[in-house]
């Protein structure tokens, strides 16, 4: 059998001209109708969490209240992610375009722009943008206005909820769901919140229309996905890639030609071993046979000269100075998972004592409040499970 070549796709970044008609379009274009569309195209959030995007903007409609809110999360604190950073400085309309429609959906007035602190320098390219997208919405006979809000650089406030405490001038950390922002999100009235990609995606959507989008990818994990790829590789960068694609498929793309491992998603992702790139798809194809792992879009790849106890003692490392503190079993859990795999590693704490590590990540992945806490157990299960040794000597 052949080496499978992946379909790299050019939407995102491509440019287009005929934005100001499209808007104008988009915006003329019945509420329904575009719920539909959107539904129909099979976009999910690209951050991560796989919500369907027609369906929260639906849901955010149909909640009560006059004031409703339109948030573009541009936190993009997750290690080994950068795509979001190049879509806000290249194509900035479409995301625009993006929270417009959704604002016309969801009955909403105001949206921002939530940006990661370390991003600041985009603010004024941004703020350039946002005063002709003010004039074009206006034209267009849309009461819609938008702000930059900057983030102070907390890898907590990627979430939702955090992310809207910090908003409000409180300590960023997340709130309990349900409610969900959908009934109860910024200062407590219905909120869509939607990352960077997601909303540019729905720019492809409304120019190309839903069956473009669909036909790209495979059942539950429809259109194309823009992924950070870093590591050992030989062609770091960004790339958009028809999703479907096997851990297998992109590494015959993109390493080096000694690939062990495969961190998918970022430190609150999984590593995939080398024995399991064939039967671990991307995405959220649960249907399909094998392994299924959605993403925000970081790929890393790690060749034989990295040491996975090094990683996994890095990624933990990020994950005690980024917890916010909140509840115990990520505060004080990530605190004793790496003095426990560090012991380990100096001889002071027997094998086995990773054992009991691994109880211990099955315990924040239940009772951790929120995604942080809960994700520790992805990356940590997955290194010591799959390179137990490289643990111990």
């Amino acid at each position: 059998m052949g080496k499978k070549q992946l379909r790299r796709v050019d939407l995102i970044f491509a440019n287009d001209d005929d934005y100001l008609q499209i808007l104008k379009k988009s915006l003329d274009i019945p509420t329904e109708e575009i719920i539909n569309e959107m539904i129909n195209s099979g976009l999910k959030g690209r951050g991560g969490a796989g919500f369907p995007t027609g369906l929260k903007w639906k849901l955010t409609g149909e909640s009560k209240g006059k004031q409703k809110y339109i948030i573009c999360n541009a936190d993009e604190g997750e290690p080994g992610t950068f795509k979001d950073r190049e879509i806000l400085t290249q194509v900035p309309y479409k995301v625009l375009t993006g929270m417009a429609v959704a604002a016309k959906v969801a009955g909403a007035t105001k949206g921002y722009i939530y940006l990661r602190g370390e991003y600041r320098f985009l603010v004024p390219l941004l703020n350039k943008e946002i005063e002709k997208f003010h004039v074009l919405c206006k034209d267009a006979g849309l009461d819609f206005k938008v702000e930059i809000f900057l983030g102070s650089g907390a890898y907590i406030c990627g979430e939702e909820s955090a992310l809207m405490e910090s908003m409000e001038g409180k300590r960023g950390e997340p709130r309990n769901k349900p409610p969900y922002p959908t009934e109860v999100g910024y200062m407590g009235k219905p909120t869509v919140i939607n990352n960077v990609e997601t909303l540019a995606h729905t720019f492809t959507i409304l120019k190309y229309g839903a069956k473009k989008f669909r036909d790209l990818g495979v059942q539950d994990s429809r259109g194309s996905k823009l992924f950070s790829v870093s590591g050992d590789t030989p062609i770091p960068g960004i790339y958009e890639l028809e999703l479907g694609m096997t851990v297998q498929d992109f590494v015959d793309d993109f390493s080096d030609g000694d690939c062990k491992a495969v961190q998918v998603g970022g430190a609150s992702g999984f590593l995939v071993p080398r024995k399991r790139f064939a039967e671990t798809n991307i995405g959220y194809q649960g249907k399909l046979t094998g392994i299924s792992l959605p993403t925000g879009g970081s790929m890393m790849l790690f060749n034989s000269s990295r040491s996975m106890f090094n990683v996994l003692d890095n990624y933990l490392d990020f994950f005690q100075e980024e917890s916010c503190g909140q509840c115990t079993p990520c505060r004080v859990g990530c605190q004793q998972l790496v003095k426990g795999i560090e012991a380990v590693k100096r001889g002071d704490k027997p094998a086995s004592y990773l054992d009991k590590l691994l109880k211990l990540t099955d315990t924040m992945k239940y009772t951790a409040k929120c995604g942080l806490g809960q994700s520790v157990a992805n990356s940590f299960q997955s290194i010591v499970e799959n390179f137990r040794e490289e643990m111990i000597y």
